[in-house]
């Protein structure tokens, strides 16, 4: 049995699809998850993972689990590497044998950040001591990041965004669900690190086109200074994470500008395009 956190959102939603398509027993897990959320064939847990024994009815038997740490995870559970630890151990006495991590790029490229590197790497630190077959995925940015343009693009067929032309490799977070599904259900990927990236660098601006063409109709791009995304991000984000991730979008660094082969290689084929993405989600802008 598999366990997958984070059942409901952009990459858990499909991987409880792929697994369950693969005849795997899947017990999907998220806040406020009902049996309604997955397909025939799953079950769902309602679990909060900054409280663990919340979630150990879902390990009860599970042998793999995907490990989703949501930015809301890290604000709430106070020490995020602790209750970490204190999940895989309830998962080890469950006899869970692997684990597949969706961590973050930052790890890696902005280790001296609280709000991307430190508590990211403290946390894939836990799931390498945990001793279980681990597997950590590190994707930057999701071309599902989209989704924040979609009132002002149904309202005003407008976007005002920062950094028109710095392009960024973003993914599709369908292709990071695939991936977790091979890891999950094929050995060979214990002990590995997979940086996860789409098929080329995409700017704001191409993105705007991207999602136009897909919608047949034009949309107004708005360059926003740096200090006028500040002030709009200051509203629903941390000041540090709005920091490093100004620094992400506005000055990338040769590593985050970098297109992996991870995605090809696990899967045997190219990662889909951010044209792609907004083709098959276009209802959500129109």
């Amino acid at each position: 049995m598999i366990v997958v956190t984070g059942a409901t959102g952009n990459v858990g939603r499909t991987l409880v699809r792929l697994l369950t398509e693969a005849n795997a027993q899947v017990t999907a897990v998220s806040r406020n998850i009902t049996e309604s959320d997955v397909p025939p064939g799953a079950r769902a847990i309602s679990a909060d993972l900054t409280k663990p024994a919340t979630l150990r009815p879902a390990l009860d038997g599970a042998e793999a689990m995907f490990l989703l740490i949501s930015g809301d995870f890290v604000s709430a559970a106070g020490n995020p590497s602790d209750v970490v630890s204190d999940i895989l151990d309830d998962a080890k006495t469950s006899g869970l044998k692997r684990i597949v991590m969706l961590s973050s790029q930052g790890v890696a490229t902005r280790p001296e950040s609280s709000s991307h590197g430190s508590t990211g790497g403290a946390i894939e630190d836990a799931v390498r001591r945990s001793g279980t077959d681990w597997t950590i995925l590190r994707p930057g940015g999701f071309d599902s990041n989209a989704y924040a343009w979609a009132e002002s693009i149904r309202a005003q067929r407008a976007v005002a965004a920062p950094f028109g032309d710095v392009g960024l490799p973003f993914i599709d977070p369908d292709d990071i669900a695939e991936v977790a599904a091979v890891t999950l259900l094929q050995d060979g990927h214990a002990g590995q690190i997979y940086e996860l990236t789409g098929p080329a660098l995409t700017s704001p601006r191409q993105r705007v086109e991207a999602i136009s063409d897909a919608l047949g109709q034009p949309i107004q791009f708005i360059e926003q200074t740096r200090e006028e995304a500040r002030a709009q991000m200051l509203q629903f984000m941390p000041e540090p994470v709005v920091e490093t991730t100004l620094a992400i979008i506005g000055e990338p660094t040769p590593a985050e500008q970098r297109i992996s082969p991870d995605v090809e290689q696990i899967l045997g084929r190219a990662p889909r395009t951010f044209a792609d993405w907004a083709q098959r989600h276009i209802a959500a802008f129109r």
